[in-house]
């Protein structure tokens, strides 16, 4: 039987929505990127004021050491996973209960299974946790979505995982739940199985039942079940790669794989940029999604939030953007999972505005209706430069930096050679542009 509990080790991390007052990993580390902020601003900015500046930072820093100790043990919690976003409130007409999570230690039977609900499945016929250690192999379950960009930087990893240890007792399971509506559908999984050269067995989990059997709230996130059915190790995030597969390795000997022969990785990730302070948190635009830690929102204009589902004309008249919120030009549509541009124009006079502290960033959107639709890009009032040019990035015959939507998925805008402060806008003339989320990244290379 598998029973699903809490393993007495180190990389055992809860990164749970909020919900239940248990901390995201963004938040735990929010003390220290604060005050990096502030020390950007009031100390190595130039001014008039930088003694005035200086004495506040003082007072400030007493306030996030407190808060700091505060966090306790979480403070080391790594910011790697994707959260599920804490949900704003329904329409009125469309009311939706939020019920309080219970501690409890589900067990794995041919009566109750923890992999629930499970359709669509490829690259296997439909199998349970049991029946496979049973048979003496060893179960990794990784929960991911195709639209998440922590869950794309792992793909590599499992990815070798697979090649070196499918015919040595270990079985990869990606179940993939949905965090947008549109990722429910079967094309697009399939599209992102050939994308990402996914050949582990998938299966779609549409309706949440594993996901909420494991009690799991992020992307991504592993589970490795032992011979004896137990779940012996658990990982949030990106990362301790290196860790994760001596686990394997070890739950591979004990049920009886003589690996030995097989060389272990050495790698834990992509190499992060050591200049970058701050990074800018995932900006939802869907009014589903928008409320994020300690009441914070990511869409700046006020009407946004005086109705659901609703078309507007937001003037963008701000003499100072805040970093961390999306601001608005043009026709809008806001709904649950996206914000939609809601007239064709001529001269991409609307807009999508975002302050951002990154080295990359993508965007997420739906493609709808027919045909391809190009997105135009700037940064800092300019096209991209070609050199800080994200991997789906494009230039017309006059240097215009756009991308081509042809369907629903994850976009890599900016791969930029340093970390920086920028000015991001997104264009579009067409009425078929529907953005969910930008995501930010702080690597050398990749997403």
């Amino acid at each position: 039987m598998a029973r699903l509990k809490c393993p007495p080790n180190k990389q055992t991390r809860v990164c749970l929505s909020g919900l239940d007052g248990r901390r995201k990993p963004e938040q735990a580390r929010f003390p220290y990127n604060l005050f990096a902020m502030f020390r950007y601003r009031f100390i190595t900015s130039p001014g008039l004021f930088a003694p005035i500046r200086r004495a506040m930072l003082g007072a400030v820093a007493l306030i996030m050491l407190a808060a700091a100790i505060s966090c306790g043990s979480a403070g080391d919690a790594e910011s790697t996973a994707t959260s599920e976003p804490i949900t704003a409130p329904e329409p009125a007409n469309t009311p939706e209960a939020v019920s309080t999570p219970v501690a409890v230690t589900p067990t794995e039977t041919v009566q109750t299974p923890l992999l629930k609900g499970l359709a669509g499945w490829t690259n296997s016929e439909p199998f349970t946790i049991a029946e496979r250690t049973g048979q003496g192999e060893v179960v990794l379950v990784d929960f991911w979505t195709y639209t998440c960009v922590n869950c794309i930087r792992t793909f590599p990893f499992l990815n070798e995982w697979h090649d070196k240890y499918a015919d040595n007792g270990l079985t990869i399971l990606g179940v993939h739940t949905p965090e947008f509506e549109f990722e429910r559908d079967r094309d697009g999984v399939l599209k992102a199985l050939e994308r990402f050269d996914l050949e582990y067995p998938i299966a779609q989990d549409n309706e949440r039942g594993t996901w909420n059997a494991f009690e799991n709230r992020a992307w991504p996130a592993k589970y490795l079940f032992g011979v004896d059915g137990d779940l012996i190790y658990e990982h949030i995030g990106e990362g301790d790669y290196v860790d994760t597969e001596r686990e394997i390795r070890a739950a591979l000997t004990a049920a009886g794989h003589d690996v030995s022969a097989i060389p272990i990785g050495d790698s834990d990730g992509p190499e992060e940029d050591d200049t970058a302070y701050f990074l800018t948190e995932e900006l939802y635009t869907g009014y589903g999604k928008v409320y994020g830690l300690g009441g914070s929102i990511s869409i700046a204009p006020r009407e946004y939030y005086q109705q659901p589902d609703r078309v507007f004309d937001y003037e963008d008249s701000s003499q100072f953007h805040h970093f961390g919120k999306v601001y608005l030009q043009g026709r809008w549509l806001n709904e649950k999972d996206a914000l939609v541009h809601a007239r064709t124009t001529v001269d991409l006079e609307d807009y999508l505005y975002a302050h951002i502290f990154a080295r990359s960033a993508n965007v997420v959107v739906e493609h709808r209706g027919d045909g391809p639709t190009d997105v135009y890009v700037e940064l800092d009032g300019e096209p991209v430069p070609l050199e800080g040019a994200g991997a789906d990035l494009e230039y017309d015959e006059d240097g215009g930096s756009y991308i081509r939507i042809d369907e629903s998925r994850l976009y890599s805008l900016l791969q930029l050679t340093a970390f920086g402060e920028h000015d991001l806008v997104v264009r579009s003339n067409s009425d078929r542009f529907a953005v969910s989320s930008f995501t930010f990244g702080n690597y050398v290379e990749g997403p």
